[in-house]
């Protein structure tokens, strides 16, 4: 199982040929404290880049997009029942959804999780 995480701070788990999909714990702490989240519809095409959940806290409200095209295979309605587990465990049980992948070379444009840390200090630095 490998996690890639994108420039726009989702993170996706890829265990054969479905990634499970959420936003990473620095995207969290910069929205503060999440009070809504809107989740695709199960079934729906979406392609890489695409905006495909919504995400609101008391800061501001974010749109989610997928990493990698596919189709929503299921969603985690126990974030839509508690926004708030968002907060607390981003990359673990708040997950946003899972998807089928359409092709996983796409996997090949997101950042491993070393890559990933390397990406952040350069936001924080200037």
């Amino acid at each position: 199982m490998t996690v890639y995480y994108s420039k726009d701070h989702e993170w996706i788990r890829v265990e054969g040929s479905r990634g499970t999909v959420g936003i990473s714990e620095h995207a969290q702490e910069q929205l503060g404290d999440v009070v809504y989240v809107e989740l695709p519809e199960v079934g729906r095409s979406v392609k890489a880049g695409e905006a495909v959940a919504v995400v609101e806290s008391v800061k501001a409200a974010s749109d989610v997009y997928s990493p990698v095209s596919g189709t929503v295979v299921e969603i985690n309605r126990a974030i839509v029942d508690n926004p708030a587990l968002v907060n607390e465990d981003a990359e673990g049980a708040a997950w946003f959804f899972r998807i089928e992948l359409a092709d996983p070379s796409e996997l090949d444009q997101l950042m491993t999780a070393e890559a990933y840390r390397d990406y952040l200090a350069t936001l924080t630095q200037g």
